[in-house]
């Protein structure tokens, strides 16, 4: 089965407030969108589709010809936004994932187990669902008698129904991710129908759901373990829930992997550092970029290392290093800072 990714990337973010697209904000070390692109590179040779608004340069710039892009002139919905790949990617693969590019912390093997099931099960649509309260903003996923996904009900609709209050109490609901039979999408695209949103006339993708029910075309519905992967960033308070969970999941890593983390509140790992085992690193410390660390190393607290290679046994305390490379058994005294500005 050959797979291709649409990343939609158009949203402007206007609650950030901020004079960048809100996907160039970093988070984990990286801009939100990267973090995406990475992902789907990691799972397919075609190359990602973004789709991108008028003012995408900034995404332009970040991946350049490492991606393929298509324009959404209109902000008319996820399901128009969706329609923008066709040209791009009709006839070139079984499977197309859909995706938005404010979901950071979704994982690589998620991905795969979602397209696997699609694959499995041969239904027109598998989507990824998430267990949440009755207080989401989230879709609810609803099923019918037989457990079958039936619809993905926004929470707006969900509210004007006869039973609203037990619609909203389901707790399975919507990730925002979907894996379709590509040429049933490419087919079917076109027949969403045009709601009345917040911002204006729109084309919903969940009404996909639907559409596949409606055809007896099957919709499968994987649920992930991890709910942190479901997080979005659409403002700087919810940016600072994505952070928080970065941190955590690498912090979790490194323990497992037997590294010595003091106070994971106050240590801040981003995802392409490496630490080797024994490792002892002290409250207030940031590893960031591409630094690697030896083993048996004690950082500090009060350090932070930047793109930095570390030996083994190297002890680094109340210090900035940047772009250095230490041999092993370096001591760094406290209040040092080194810097390699020709890196």
């Amino acid at each position: 089965m050959t797979l291709a990714i649409v990343i939609l990337a158009a949203g402007q973010g206007s609650r950030m407030l901020s004079k960048k697209q809100k996907i160039l904000h970093e988070v984990g070390g990286k801009p939100m969108v990267q973090h995406l692109f990475d992902t789907a590179v990691s799972l397919t040779p075609i190359s990602p589709v973004l789709i991108i608004g008028k003012g995408g340069n900034g995404v332009r710039q970040l991946f350049g010809s490492r991606a393929q892009y298509a324009v959404q002139e209109q902000q008319l919905g996820t399901g128009h936004a969706t329609q923008m790949a066709r040209p791009l990617l009709a006839g070139l693969s079984d499977q197309v994932i859909v995706t938005y590019a404010d979901m950071p912390l979704l994982q690589t093997l998620t991905l795969q187990k979602l397209a696997d099931l699609q694959a499995e099960t041969r239904t027109a649509v598998t989507l990824l669902s998430v267990m949440g309260s009755s207080e989401s903003s989230f879709g609810r996923v609803v099923r019918d008698e037989n457990g079958r996904v039936n619809e993905i009900l926004e929470v707006a609709q969900a509210k004007r129904r006869p039973n609203a209050a037990d619609l909203l109490a389901i707790s399975e609901q919507n990730g925002g991710v979907y894996c379709f039979a590509a040429d049933w999408l490419w087919d079917n695209i076109d027949k969403l129908p045009l709601r009345q949103a917040r911002s204006g006339p729109e084309y919903y993708l969940t009404d996909m759901i639907e559409l596949a029910v409606q055809q007896n075309q099957g919709v499968a519905a994987m649920t992930t373990p991890d709910a942190d992967e479901c997080l979005g960033a659409g403002t700087r308070a919810e940016m600072v829930a994505v952070e928080k969970a970065f941190r955590r999941r690498a912090n979790n890593r490194w323990l497992a992997q037997g590294v010595t983390i003091v106070d994971p509140d106050s240590t801040y790992i981003d995802p392409d550092v490496t630490i080797g085992q024994d490792t002892v690193i002290w409250p207030n410390s940031y590893l960031q970029g591409q630094t690697a660390v030896g083993q048996d190393c004690v950082i500090g607290p009060n350090t932070i290392l930047r793109d930095t290679a570390v030996g083994n046994g190297c002890h680094i305390e109340q210090a900035v290093v940047e772009r250095i490379v230490l041999p092993p058994g370096t001591a760094v005294e406290p209040f040092t800072v080194m810097r390699n500005h020709e890196l």
